[in-house]
This record gives structure tokens, sequence and C-alpha cells, in this order.
């Protein structure tokens, strides 16, 4: 089922409480949550590392939210971004918002130049927005068997690549 009223936009400084609360409700209970995931919003937010913010709307309120951060291959080489975390409201999931959310980052971060795209998550989910498991780039702390890549333009380096640190032990 599609959403056809949902707007997708760049986060305003009066959506940061209602981002929160949509991280919160939507990692809640979950087995793979650590229950951090709106702080590392914040934190990446804070450290100015918050590349691309977006959130998804209905009828004015915020039911979605996607964020990428910077990530940095072994080589030093800029235009890598970290996907991550991506929230919708239980009330509002299996509705595509999750899908439209990753399809707006990806223009995004591919309009500011993204040479590639990262992120731990289900191999499943992902894989239709061209994501693939990549365990010879995973960082210490991530589960090889989760971890992806999406190579937008060039090569892929070689080497694990990080996240930025206020993800934390896997950074």
């Amino acid at each position: 089922m599609t959403v056809p009223e949902l707007v997708i936009r760049p986060e305003r400084d009066a959506d940061v409480p209602a981002i929160g609360a949509v991280i919160d409700a939507a990692f809640e209970g979950q087995p793979y949550a650590e229950g951090d995931e709106a702080e590392l919003v914040v934190k990446l937010r804070e450290a100015g590392m918050l590349t691309a913010s977006l959130v998804a709307e209905i009828g004015g309120s915020v039911v979605g939210q996607i964020a990428f951060s910077p990530a940095e291959p072994p080589d030093g080489t800029s235009g890598w971004y970290a996907l991550g975390p991506v929230a919708v409201l239980p009330a509002h999931q299996n509705r595509g918002i999750g899908a439209r959310l990753v399809r707006a980052g990806l223009d995004a971060i591919q309009a500011l130049g993204a040479k590639g795209c990262i992120l731990t998550g289900d191999v499943n989910y992902y894989a239709r927005f061209g994501f693939r498991l990549s365990p010879a780039h995973c960082p210490p702390g991530q589960p090889p068997g989760h971890f992806m890549i999406l190579v937008l333009c060039g090569a892929s380096p070689e080497g694990a690549i990080r996240f930025h640190p206020a993800f934390g032990d896997c950074a």
C-alpha cells in the first residue's frame, strides 16, 4: 500500500523532538536494537556530522526519519556515507515509507557526489536498493553477515570502511 499524502523533506529544528520519538518507538523491543539509536542521531547532529537527515511527514506529523553520516574508507577517500538509522512509527510501517526514505536519502547523498554508502542491516530488505553483503569492508564490532555496501560511483575501496566515531564501538 502506498502513501500518497506522504511528504519527504529535510529535517527542521522543530522536528528534532519528533525525530527522537519516532526512532525510539520504531526500535523499541527490537532484538537488533541497542536502545541508543535516537541518541546516535543527536550525537551526529551535535558533531555537525549529520550529512543528510530526512523526515517523512503525513498531515504535518513526522512519521519517519533517515540519517546519513560520513563514513571513512582506510585510504581516507571522501564521499562515503553511512545510512542509519532509518525509522518509521510502528503504526505506519509496512506501507512503503521506509523504502521511500531510503531512495530519497540515496538521492540526497548522490547529489553531494557520494561514491558509496555502507550500513548494517537486513540483507533481504536493503538488497532491493542495490546494497550487497560485504564482509571484506566490515569494520570491527559489526556483524559481517549484516554489513552491506552500495557503490554509487567508481570502485569500492579496499579494507574496512568505518562509521563515524559517534557510532561507538563499531566506529
